[in-house]
C-alpha cells in the first residue's frame, strides 16, 4: 500500500514512517506543511494518507484543509486524520461527503502499533475510523437527537459502527451473533431514515448522524 505522511513534527514523522513500513507498506513521500502535503498527494496518488490537522504555515486547520482539497480533485481519496485534541467539527467537516475511506484519530492513538495501522488499512479499504474518545463524548452528551429513537443496544452498535467495526467484529466485541448485528444495523438505518441507494454509503450515512448528535455538545 502507497502511503503520504504529513506531520509538522520531524520526530512523530519519522516514527509514523517507520512503522508503516514495518508492517509492509511504501511511504513514497513525508511532508511537514500543507503546500507540501498538496504537491505530494497530486504527484504521488497514494493509496491512503495519513495527515496531521495542523501543518504550517498556518497552524490551524491546514492539513485537514489539505485533505478536503485532495478529495476534491480525487474524490473518495482515503485519508486519516490526526488530531492532538477532539475536535468533532474537523470529522464532522471529513465525512460529510459521504464516500467513505476517511478516519480520524487522536494521536495518543499511534501509540497503539497495531490500532492505528489497522485505522489506516481500514480508511485505505473505503471504511471509516473515529476515535473512541469523540465516540465517547458524543455518547456522553445530553440533548435530543436522532439518536434518541435507537435503544441502548442499537446505540453500542452504531457507536462501535462509528469506530470503523465491521459487523463481525462488532458482534465480537458485543459477544452477540453476526445475524444479530445484521438486524441492529437494519433498524438503525430505518429508524435514522437511511434508505438503500447505490449512490451511498449506509454505513458512512449513519456515522455522520452520529457525527451530528455531537454538534452542540
Amino acid at each position: 500500500m502507497r502511503i503520504v505522511v504529513a506531520e509538522d513534527l520531524y520526530l512523530l514523522r519519522d516514527g509514523l514512517v517507520r512503522l508503516l513500513e514495518a508492517y509492509g507498506h511504501e511511504v513514497v513521500a513525508a511532508v511537514g506543511d500543507g503546500p507540501a502535503t498538496l504537491r505530494a498527494l497530486a504527484e504521488h496518488r497514494p493509496d491512503v494518507a495519513v495527515i496531521d490537522v495542523r501543518l504550517p504555515p498556518t497552524y490551524s486547520d491546514e492539513g485537514l484543509q489539505a485533505a478536503l482539497a485532495a478529495r476534491r480533485e480525487r474524490p473518495g481519496l482515503p485519508v486519516l486524520v490526526l488530531s492532538q485534541h477532539i475536535e468533532q467539527l474537523y470529522a464532522r467537516e471529513l465525512l460529510a461527503d459521504a464516500r467513505g475511506g476517511v478516519g480520524y484519530l487522536l494521536k495518543d492513538r499511534v501509540f497503539d502499533a497495531e490500532q492505528f495501522v489497522e485505522a489506516v488499512e481500514r480508511v485505505a479499504q473505503g471504511g471509516t475510523s473515529l476515535d473512541p474518545t469523540v465516540v465517547a463524548k458524543i455518547l456522553n452528551a445530553r440533548h435530543t437527537s436522532p439518536l434518541d429513537a435507537l435503544t441502548d443496544r442499537e446505540r453500542e452498535v452504531l457507536a462501535l459502527m462509528a469506530e470503523g467495526l465491521s459487523n463481525q467484529a462488532v458482534a465480537a466485541r458485543l459477544f452477540l451473533s453476526e445475524g444479530a448485528i445484521s438486524k441492529h444495523t437494519t433498524a438503525i438505518f430505518a429508524k435514522l431514515g437511511i434508505t438503500l441507494n447505490d449512490n451511498n454509503n449506509r454505513r458512512v450515512l449513519a456515522v455522520l448522524t452520529f457525527l451530528g448528535a455531537a454538534g452542540t455538545a
